[in-house]
C-alpha cells in the first residue's frame, strides 16, 4: 500500500502531465489555425476564395477565438457576394475586438450596398473614431451622407479624406458629386476638373462633370463627359440614366430610350429612371406605357414629387380628370417642382369641360 506521501507525489505528477498535455493540445490547436490561415491568404491571393474559405472555416474550428479568421473569411464572402454571411464575421470579429476599424469600415461598405446607409454611417463613424486619419473612412461615411441627402455634412467629410490624402482623385470626385446635388455647380465644376487632372480615367469625375455642365446648360458638353464615363464603365446604371435624361432634354427621344432601357437592364431598383423613361413614353404620346413608368418609379419611391405631377398629366391625357387631380394634389403636398405646370394643365382642362 502506498504512503499518503507517495500518493500525494504521484498525483500531483499526473497533474503536471495533464497540464502539459493541455499546453501541447493548445499550442496544436493554435498552430493549425495559424497553418490554415495562411493557407486560406495564399488561396486568396490566387483569386481561389472557395478553397480560401473552406480553409478559414478549419482555422475556425481549430481556434473559435481568431478575430483574424473572422475578419478574413468576412472579405473572402465579400468578394464571393455573400454579404449576408461577410456582415456575420465582420460582426464576430469586432465582437472579439472592438476596436478593429478595418472590419467596421468593409462592414460599412455592405450596409451602404444593401442600402442601409443608417447603419454604414454608424459604422463609417465609428471607423473614424478608431481610426480618425483613414481617409477612406471620412470618404465612406460622406457617400453614404449623400445617399440620405445630407449635403452638407456629407462635403465636410470629403473635406477631411481630402486633407488627408489630397491626391486621391476619387475623393474630389465624390466632392464634386455631393456639390452638384447641393446645387453649388461651380464648385462641382471645379472639384471634377481637379479629378480629371489627377486621374484622367475616373469615371466618375467625368459623370460628375457631365452632371454640372448639364445644370449650366451645356448640354453637349454634358453628353460628350457622360461618353467618357460609360467608355471606362460600361456597367455603372448611373452614367447610361444621366446620358438618357440628358439626350430627353434635348428633345433626342430615341436616343434616350435607348440608354434608359440599357440603365433599367443594369439596374432595375432605380426609381428616377422609371420615371425618366416614362417621360420618354410621354413625349412619344404613349400615354399608357407612361403611366406604367411612373407607377414603377413611386413604387419604389413613393416621395418622388414631381413624378406624380408627371403621371397626372399624363392621365390627363387620357381625360381621366379625378386621378389626374389626385396625383396633382399629391405632388403639390411632396412639393414637387412641377406642380404649377401641372396645376395650371389641370385647371385648364377643367375650364374646357365646363364651357362645353
Amino acid at each position: 500500500m502506498l504512503s499518503p506521501r507517495i500518493l500525494r507525489g504521484l498525483i500531483f505528477i499526473l497533474w503536471l502531465v495533464t497540464a502539459a498535455a493541455n499546453v501541447l493540445a493548445q499550442n496544436s490547436r493554435a498552430s493549425s489555425a495559424a497553418a490554415y490561415l495562411e493557407r486560406g491568404n495564399s488561396w486568396m491571393a490566387k483569386g481561389e476564395i472557395e478553397r480560401a474559405i473552406a480553409d478559414y472555416d478549419l482555422a475556425i474550428a481549430f481556434d473559435s477565438r481568431s478575430t483574424l479568421a473572422y475578419y478574413n473569411r468576412a472579405v473572402a464572402r465579400q468578394r464571393k457576394g455573400d454579404l449576408a454571411g461577410a456582415v456575420s464575421d465582420y460582426g464576430r470579429a469586432i465582437e472579439l475586438n472592438p476596436r478593429y476599424a478595418y472590419a467596421y469600415l468593409n462592414r460599412g461598405v455592405i450596409h451602404g450596398r444593401l442600402g442601409e446607409y443608417d447603419a454604414a454611417i454608424k459604422d463609417f463613424s465609428r471607423a473614424i473614431e478608431i481610426s480618425p486619419r483613414d481617409a477612406r473612412a471620412w470618404n465612406n461615411n460622406g457617400k453614404a451622407r449623400v445617399q440620405r441627402g445630407n449635403y452638407a455634412d456629407a462635403i465636410a467629410d470629403f473635406n477631411q479624406a481630402i486633407k488627408l490624402d489630397s491626391r486621391n482623385a476619387i475623393f474630389w470626385a465624390n466632392r464634386c458629386n455631393a456639390r452638384v446635388f447641393q446645387g453649388a455647380v461651380d464648385e462641382a465644376l471645379a472639384d471634377c476638373t481637379h479629378a480629371l487632372k489627377l486621374d484622367l480615367r475616373n469615371a466618375d469625375a467625368w459623370n460628375g462633370r457631365g452632371l454640372a455642365r448639364r445644370e449650366k446648360g451645356e448640354l453637349d458638353g454634358a453628353l460628350a463627359d457622360f461618353d467618357r464615363a460609360i467608355a471606362l464603365d460600361s456597367q455603372t446604371s448611373a452614367f447610361y440614366a444621366n446620358r438618357g435624361k440628358t439626350w430627353l432634354m434635348k428633345g433626342e427621344v430615341e436616343r434616350a430610350m435607348i440608354d434608359l432601357n440599357r440603365a433599367l437592364d443594369l439596374d432595375p431598383k432605380l426609381a428616377e429612371v422609371w420615371a425618366y423613361r416614362g417621360a420618354a413614353w410621354f413625349a412619344k404620346q404613349e400615354f399608357t406605357r407612361a403611366i406604367t413608368d411612373f407607377n414603377q418609379a413611386l413604387k419604389l419611391n413613393p416621395r418622388l414629387a414631381d413624378t406624380y405631377c408627371s403621371r397626372g398629366v399624363a392621365r390627363l391625357a387620357q381625360g381621366k380628370l379625378e386621378e389626374a387631380e389626385a396625383d396633382v394634389d399629391m405632388c403639390r403636398e411632396l412639393g414637387g417642382e412641377l406642380m404649377s405646370k401641372a396645376a395650371a394643365w389641370l385647371r385648364e382642362l377643367k375650364e374646357r369641360r365646363a364651357a362645353r
